[in-house]
């Protein structure tokens, strides 16, 4: 890989962490983006940092404004951003519908819009965004959070059909559980028994982000393990 830009959102734990890391061992120029100040401080030396809240759509534009004059215009793009949430369709209230799509779907979109012309000046670029299986193949008791992961999907491939004549690759991988220390507390062992390590995700999202993908545009990649 080249010495590209790259912006990682959601990179102060788990998988946008790994990702990050991945990346720049890759050879990659990386701004990692996270709220989470302590998790930023936590990755490696040589790794950019930016203390932002992306979900926010205010902050987006002059954050990547920003990083495109700190650093050179970004050629790769990242979304990790996501939460997640239990419950089903008849007890999802409109607070938890909101939440799981303003985090789960609007900095895919709001991220996208930002970049997209730095890409554009570089003669174009790769992004990735991180859903989930439960946005590929519902699953009963967490509805608010699989319609949001559905919504990321489809979102994903209609910026692919849109952005591919630019130069822009867009591609989505679709964890089912990642594990990560976070999901390690939330879950029982018999639910963890498949879950793949945010490394070996972060390994196919760096595939997807290098030049031997390029024949790789509006893709859902499975990771269930």
């Amino acid at each position: 890989m080249s010495t590209r830009i790259a912006l990682v959102a959601g990179a102060g734990a788990g998988l946008g962490q790994a990702t990050a890391i991945t990346l720049a061992a890759a050879g990659l120029t990386v701004v990692a983006v996270d709220r989470n100040e302590v998790g930023l401080k936590e990755l490696p030396d040589g790794i950019h940092t930016q203390v932002a809240d992306a979900t926010d759509p205010a902050v987006v534009k002059p954050l990547v404004d920003r990083i495109a004059a700190e650093y050179g215009p970004p050629a790769v793009l990242v979304n990790t951003i996501g939460a997640y949430a239990m419950g089903d369709a008849l007890a999802t209230t409109p607070d938890d519908f909101r939440t799981m799509v303003d985090v789960n779907v609007g900095p895919a979109l709001w991220l996208t819009q930002a970049v997209t012309p730095y890409m554009q000046q570089v003669g174009g670029g790769a992004i990735v965004h991180v859903a989930a299986r439960p946005g590929v193949e519902p699953i009963a008791g967490v509805a608010a959070y699989a319609t949001a992961k559905a919504a990321l999907v489809h979102l994903t491939r209609t910026l692919d059909v849109e952005l591919r004549p630019l130069g822009i690759r867009v591609n989505v991988v679709a964890p089912q559980v990642i594990a990560t220390a976070k999901n390690k507390a939330l879950f029982p062992p018999d639910m963890l028994a498949g879950a793949v390590e945010p490394e070996a995700i972060a390994e196919v999202i760096a595939f997807l982000v290098s030049d031997a993908a390029a024949p790789v545009s509006g893709a859902v990649v499975p990771t269930y393990g």
